[in-house]
């Protein structure tokens, strides 16, 4: 859905800030100071990449721009980052400001992150330098690593299938064609960004298990770039290591029940206020019609690089893009929507899907992606055309319908639908509809079900079926009208 509730539909839902067990500990090295203080943290780690962040605490004079230097003893390398211009000779790491953050005055602080790469070890940085001034010069920088927490073993003892693409089937390391059946858990791309938290509503045990009792098969997990990135807009205890941790714990609990995950971006960075404009807001609090060069790559590096191991999670590039609402040809919204850049009606550079493509292959992650098309994933007609290129060829065609969208008929299905679902597994990754019933989205479950196809419904969240819509009235899966027509299905295909 393009538009889920804002904040005022969340004052009478119950926050789960899920902080899950952190498998990499979060170190963090830090000393009291009266000129400035640096807090360095590896808030995500991976085989062989990480992810960190520094925040800077200016206590001189104001200072109208900055530069941050500090050396790796590791061999560590930077190989992208955000909030600073990042480079490295050497050992020897530089961030400095960008333009609009340039302005640091007495006791302000301000926060950047990067992703890098790391082989043998991964030590802390020992000594910072802000504009030249020692920082932490009052106490020894010693590394303290945040204890971990004792995971807590999921109760269902399950095995999500690892999944790759052959042909025109999702299937599992078997060989065995698989479909994805369930539905979508909205939350996690606004409650945090937002400061509510990080889930709207239960994820634990007995409100994965509900989903389970259905006959879902699989769970789409809405994510937000931002809190994932730990972007200072955020409030920290939804952001960066706490919001990864949480994701990694959901996935965990989601796995155990034998579901797939698929992890999805839904609201991005970058301004936006042309034709069908969510928000006016540069941050990541409304769909946007594109992904972001400044940060979206990063994101899905540091996503790969984390569940790269885990072939049971699907990635779902971008929820709905619509470049179409800002280009004035459909060939202009195409080439957008492949090789990114520039973009005609688009205030801010776009990454395309090639360019997430590359990421995620970039990061080592072999694991199934699904890409919509244009009008809010509703256009498929000319993605066999403009579909990225992958060297794993697990790439999967991602369609979202409701009753009031352009291709909601069997004939548009037959025209362009059916020709994609021909060449590559096709997925809808949002069903639904606006009317507190099923007839529609019973409609679309037979055209699937006929051809063999994936779909899960819009969403496991307890709000009005008519603006979420919602599947159902209460966490322990009480179906509403509209949900009842999915959970009685799921229930009939798969007894």
């Amino acid at each position: 859905m393009r538009h889920p509730p804002r904040s005022v539909l969340l004052a009478v839902t119950g926050a789960a800030a899920l902080l899950g067990s952190a498998l990499v500990p979060v170190v963090s090295a830090s000393g009291a100071t009266p000129a400035c203080t640096v807090q360095y943290a590896v808030t995500g780690q991976w085989d062989t990449g990480f992810q960190g962040s520094v925040t800077i605490t200016n206590n001189m004079a104001a200072m109208s721009s900055w530069s941050l230097g500090f050396d790796f003893a590791g061999g560590q390398k930077v190989t992208q980052g955000w909030s600073a211009k990042w480079s490295q000779s050497g050992t020897t790491v530089t961030a400095a400001n960008e333009s609009w953050n340039g302005s640091l005055a007495t006791g302000a602080s301000v926060s950047a992150g990067f992703l890098g790469s790391w082989s043998g070890s991964n030590p802390v940085p020992t000594a910072f330098r802000l504009n030249g001034t020692t920082c932490n010069v009052d106490a020894e920088p010693t590394p303290t690593p945040t204890p971990t927490p004792t995971p807590t073993e999921p109760p269902a003892g399950g095995t999500a299938p690892a999944l790759h693409v052959s042909g025109t089937e999702l299937v599992d390391a078997s060989g065995t064609a698989r479909r994805l059946l369930g539905v979508n858990r909205s939350g996690g791309e606004f409650m945090c960004v937002q400061g509510y938290g990080i889930w709207d509503g239960p994820v634990d045990d007995a409100a994965i298990k509900a989903i389970a009792d259905w006959k879902a098969n699989a769970i789409r997990i809405p994510l937000n770039e931002e809190c994932w990135l730990g972007l200072s807009n955020v409030k920290p205890e939804y952001a960066g290591a706490n919001y990864i941790n949480a994701v990694k714990d959901l996935v965990a609990r989601v796995e155990s029940y034998g579901l797939t995950p698929v992890l999805e971006l839904h609201w991005s960075y970058g301004q936006y206020t042309g034709n069908s404009a969510g928000c006016s807001d540069a941050h990541a609090t409304c769909q946007k019609p594109m992904p972001d060069a400044q940060y979206t790559p990063s994101f899905w590096s540091s996503v790969a690089g984390t569940f790269k191991d885990d072939q049971a999670a699907v990635f779902d590039l971008f929820n709905e893009p619509y470049p179409d609402r800002a280009t004035s040809t459909v060939t202009q919204a195409w080439q957008c929507w492949r090789d990114g850049g520039t973009c005609p009606g688009i205030g801010y550079e776009v990454a395309g899907m090639q360019d997430l493509v590359d990421s995620i292959r970039g990061a080592g992650a072999r694991n199934v992606i699904m890409i919509g098309g244009l009008a809010y994933s509703n256009d498929l007609s000319q993605w066999l055309t403009y579909r990225p290129t992958d060297p794993a060829g697990s790439l999967v065609a991602a369609y979202h319908v409701y009753n009031f969208n352009t291709c909601a008929s069997e004939s548009c299905w037959n025209s362009t639908l059916a020709p994609v679902a021909a060449q590559v597994p096709l997925v809808a990754g949002e069903i639904g509809e606006n009317t507190c019933s099923h007839a529609f989205v019973d409609q679309v479950m037979k055209w699937f079900d006929d051809r063999g196809l994936s779909y899960l419904g819009w969403t496991w969240n307890t709000w009005d079926c008519s603006a979420g819509p919602s599947l159902i009235s209460d966490y322990s899966g009480t179906p509403t009208a509209y949900g009842v027509g999915l959970r009685d299905h799921l229930k009939a295909i798969n007894p």
